[in-house]
């Protein structure tokens, strides 16, 4: 790398990671340790990995942050902005899939109007039977999903060919082998991993932060810290059906318009159910959801 001669001179770049006071910042194929400008300190401005922020160069390969970029969207976990897809990763087994937790991703990805890949991970512990099975939850309801085998080359093309060019983020529990992905799609990255307990079932925390690390075909991947629990966004009740998309089709059919597919009669999404067009298991998580949409409404 090659330090610019003008101290004077500007560019625009992202951020790549934050870390005790300073700001990482890729522009023009050169890592830029920044401070910030003594006005974004007073105004208690946030910086998220993703940010696009125009600096000022200083002396070697240092700078100040001097304006932040408009953002296009941002995530609250895992933090960070301007993302383009998420890859959501669960493993067939050990840990077992939490389908509950993964619908509440897909909710919060699409409501911050990013595009969701589902990734179930560990195809190797599963039987093609299962593989298929798992899949086509997700896939009939036109979800993007790819199986991976942890360690091995299963489906790593495909999961490459999705990253590249795009500002992707990793995002799923613990022990789903994210970081082990991570590492397969581009070997030199070498994150640390874990291993799962086998008293818990449960992975370690090996991820503590976010960062953005550049892919050689084009783009980057954040690797992120893994969680368990997730709280929806706020929304009214009568929203929750446009994240479920096999239900948001039929409910143009019910008898009332209101319809929360739940307790009301001639419901087309119960029909639906019925009928074996919906998989039990969303509608089952459907309808916890809308008890705690409902139960945040009436809080506040």
């Amino acid at each position: 790398m090659t330090t610019p001669l003008n101290a004077k001179s500007r560019m625009e770049g992202i951020v790549i990671k934050g870390y005790s006071g300073f700001y990482y910042v890729q522009a023009q194929a050169t890592l830029w340790e920044c401070s910030l400008r003594g006005r974004f300190r007073v105004h208690e401005q946030d910086f998220l990995p993703g940010d696009r922020v125009e600096i000022s160069v200083l002396k070697g390969c240092k700078g100040v942050i001097e304006q932040v970029l408009p953002r296009r969207n941002s995530l609250i976990r895992p933090p960070i902005a301007n993302v383009e897809q998420t890859v959501i990763v669960l493993a067939h087994h050990s840990p077992e899939p939490d389908l509950n937790l993964l619908d509440r991703l897909l909710i919060q990805v699409e409501e911050a109007h990013v595009a969701p890949v589902i990734c179930f991970n560990k195809a190797d512990t599963a039987s093609a039977h299962e593989i298929k099975s798992l899949e086509s939850i997700y896939g009939d309801i036109g979800y993007k999903v790819i199986s991976t085998g942890s360690g091995t080359e299963y489906g790593i093309a495909a999961l490459k060919q999705e990253l590249q060019g795009k500002v992707s983020v990793f995002a799923g529990p613990s022990g789903v082998g994210k970081s082990t992905l991570v590492n397969a799609i581009q070997p030199g990255l070498a994150l640390k991993t874990g291993e799962v307990s086998r008293k818990l079932s449960r992975g370690r925390h090996t991820t503590r932060h976010v960062e953005l690390l550049p892919l050689e075909g084009g783009g980057f991947v954040a690797d992120t810290p893994g969680f368990s629990s997730l709280n929806l966004p706020d929304m009214r009740r009568e929203e929750l059906q446009n994240f479920f998309p096999e239900l948001d089709k039929l409910a143009s059919d019910c008898k009332f318009s209101t319809c929360l597919h739940w307790q009301e009669p001639q419901c087309a999404v119960k029909a639906g159910l019925e009928q074996g067009m919906i998989y039990g298991g969303r509608y089952a998580n459907y309808l916890l959801f809308l008890q705690e949409v409902i139960e945040h409404e009436r809080r506040y």
